[in-house]
């Protein structure tokens, strides 16, 4: 049975910086998408937002610039919301986690958990900065990654590879408020029974397994697999949505109060309509189907994390699709506000129409894998698809009925196979670009439409009109009818990736109060002899070489006097076969022991279980890392490497490190668990 009413929601965006291309792209434009194909077809959907406005982040922000957060909040939040409104994304809510509405929400939930018993409470060690005088969040904390060596890893989760530990684990930590030592103190905090909830989450993700995308179950699985435990929800924090009961100081943990944003900003909705209880057939109904819009950095959270809490609390509909996307780089390299390595999206907008940037991002969408944004491939999508093709469409059918037809829809003659079979593509068109939008694949949906474009084309060309308007009218008048119903059709299935143009279209054609804005209207509807179009526009400038120059030259431009050293790298070693390669053993394993090698300062001997043996390998670490720290981390290493003696020690292999100039070696490890002995391909 099909749902009555479809909820969608998107990453709630941090109100402590401006939004470029790379958030726009993983959570928002997709959700844009789909969202406005739904109201096309008709259907009761919902698309709900906000701003993620407590956390550590926005601390650092205020304290960076020596403001106040709410200043922060206030400052980010209306530029956000203002730059999505202009690239045209159709929120239905944009909300506020600082708002009343939202703290009463995570007030209670937290409140009902506690009155039922779900919650513990319990004494855990926190970094204490002793000359602040406060407990240190993840983000107020660097130091040493213990499991790569990264050197400026937060106290949560490592930048470098990806994974998660407790701030008390972080090598030689560091203060960020002071630049103190921190010292370890008590601290009583809640905690959430994510591990209570392990059986229910495996089967609500197997029942998900042929629908969810793959970077989405891996992920997932991985953690399913390591087994989930206690998420403590407090925080020692002087800004957030204050734990009820609690001293002040005492905060929910942002992850906790976050994503009930969603649910907070739908409350707001609803009263703003006057139908203050509206929000619960959104999130209270089984005839809801919810899809979640995020990047890869939030899978955790919105299909483990979030369904807890929502099984929990009980009555609520869990998330039915969770289409992750990945991360989109800039020129090949990631989005850095602090290297001048950024698209800031407000920016953009002030000197380019917003349609082209939809377009170039739906057609790079990083669907399945990491993409890029290249200044020179918005100028080919904008002048060679986007212009010549629709465009050039629409420009010629436009002056051609203006000039031969006094700007009307001239009469359809006697149809034949040609115009017959052009006429069919738009059903054909719409029943393909849906199969793409409900199977979230945006970038086949916009070449699917895209293709209608094209055919108009080839379609305007083959009937030669500015041949039949001397030799046959008839068929001349009939193949601009075909046309103009063609822009008719493009007017609604370019809408979920190009909403200006498509207005621009609709006026252009001065539709009937009859026409239908619905997404099967093409295949039903025909404009009528003698509707009076509207005035002709150009609906895309082209962009010159100088300008994408122009652009490209700013991205990590200097400021003036200020001087940075150009990065320099080893050169590629000589061409491998396959087979070359494949003579390598790349094996999995677990550091059991290690020691620093006597009379070295850079050795350290390990000892490797490999699941078949042990394998004693001496390796050039002992600058970056402690022996004490290496034990019980996987590493992997070359199998098969002939034996060699350092220090009077037999190295049975190589462990794998990265490295450059300024960092020295960072030992690679899996982003999952592996056994020991796994082969690495």
């Amino acid at each position: 049975m099909e749902q009555k009413r479809i909820l969608v929601t998107s990453a709630l965006p941090y109100a402590n910086g401006a939004i470029h291309f790379g958030h726009l792209a993983g959570a928002y434009l997709p959700a844009d998408m789909y969202v406005r194909y739904q109201r096309l077809r008709g259907r009761d959907v919902l698309y709900i937002c906000g701003s993620d406005e407590h956390g550590v982040s926005i601390l650092i922000s205020s304290k960076n610039e020596g403001v106040t957060p709410k200043e922060i909040i206030d400052r980010y939040h209306e530029m956000n919301k203002s730059a999505f409104e202009r690239v045209g994304i159709s929120f239905d809510n944009y909300s506020r986690t600082s708002l009343p509405v939202h703290h009463e929400t995570a007030q209670e939930w937290f409140a009902d958990f506690r009155e039922r018993d779900l919650l513990t409470r319990s004494s855990e060690k926190q970094l204490y900065d002793p000359e602040a005088r406060m407990f240190l969040p993840d983000r107020f904390v660097v130091g040493i990654c213990p499991h790569c060596g990264y050197e400026r890893a937060y106290g949560d989760q490592c930048e470098n590879c990806s994974k998660y530990y407790d701030q008390t684990e972080l090598i030689h930590p560091r203060s960020l408020l002071s630049d103190a030592d921190p010292i370890v103190k008590e601290a009583q905090h809640w905690h959430f029974p994510l591990g209570d909830f392990q059986e229910k989450l495996e089967e609500y993700v197997a029942s998900h397994e042929k629908d969810w995308k793959d970077n989405v179950l891996q992920q997932v699985r991985s953690w399913l697999k390591a087994k989930l435990s206690d998420r403590p929800i407090s925080r020692d924090l002087t800004w957030g949505v204050q734990v009820p009961g609690e001293e002040e100081g005492k905060v929910l943990y942002v992850w906790f109060e976050a994503v009930l944003g969603y649910i907070s900003s739908t409350k707001e909705w609803a009263a703003r309509e006057d139908t203050p209880d509206r929000w619960k057939e959104y999130w209270c109904s089984e005839d809801t189907k919810y899809v979640a819009f995020i990047g890869k950095d939030n899978i955790v959270f919105h299909c483990l994390m979030f369904p807890a809490m929502l099984m929990a609390r009980g009555g609520y509909v869990l998330p039915d699709n969770v289409p992750a996307n990945e991360f989109l780089n800039l020129e090949g390299k990631k989005f850095s506000k602090s290297q001048n390595w950024s698209i800031e999206l407000k920016e953009f907008l002030d000197e380019y129409p917003a349609d082209p940037l939809r377009y170039t991002l739906a057609m790079n969408m990083p669907e399945t894998r990491d993409s890029d944004f290249y200044w020179k491939d918005f100028q080919a999508r904008n002048n060679n698809e986007l212009a010549d093709i629709l465009g050039n469409f629409v420009n010629r059918t436009a002056h051609f009925t203006g000039k031969h037809f006094n700007r009307t829809v001239p009469e359809a003659g006697v149809l034949d196979e040609t115009d017959e079979s052009f006429l069919a593509e738009f059903a054909k068109t719409a029943e393909m670009v849906a199969a793409n939008y409900e199977r979230y694949r945006f970038r086949d949906a916009v070449v699917s439409t895209m293709n209608l474009a094209r055919a108009a084309n080839k379609y305007f060309n083959d009937r030669e009109p500015w041949k039949t308007i001397k030799s046959d009218p008839a068929v001349c008048a009939t193949t601009l009818n075909c046309s103009l119903q063609a822009i008719y059709a493009l007017s609604v299935f370019i809408e979920p990736v190009l909403p200006f143009t498509a207005e621009k279209l609709r006026h252009f054609l001065a539709l009937p109060d009859d026409a239908p804005l619905r997404w099967d209207g093409p295949a039903e509807y025909r404009l009528p002899a003698g509707h009076k179009l509207g005035e002709k526009v150009l609906l895309f400038d082209k962009i010159d070489d100088k300008t994408v120059e122009a652009e490209t030259a700013k991205l990590g431009a200097m400021a003036a006097g200020d001087e940075e050293e150009e990065r320099t790298y080893p050169p590629l070693k000589p061409e491998i076969t396959i087979e070359d390669f494949m003579r390598l053993d790349l094996r999995t394993g677990t550091i059991r022991e290690a020691e620093k090698v006597p009379k070295s300062n850079k050795l350290i001997r390990i000892i490797v279980d490999i699941g078949s043996e042990q394998r004693q390998i001496v390796a050039g670490i002992a600058k970056q890392y402690k022996p004490e720290d290496l034990v019980g981390k996987t590493i992997v290493i070359v199998a098969n490497l002939k034996p060699a003696k350092l220090f009077g020690l037999e190295s049975q292999g190589m462990l794998l490190a990265g490295s450059t100039e300024d960092t020295g070696p960072v030992i690679l490890t899996p982003l999952s668990d592996l056994p020991d002995g796994a082969q690495v391909k």
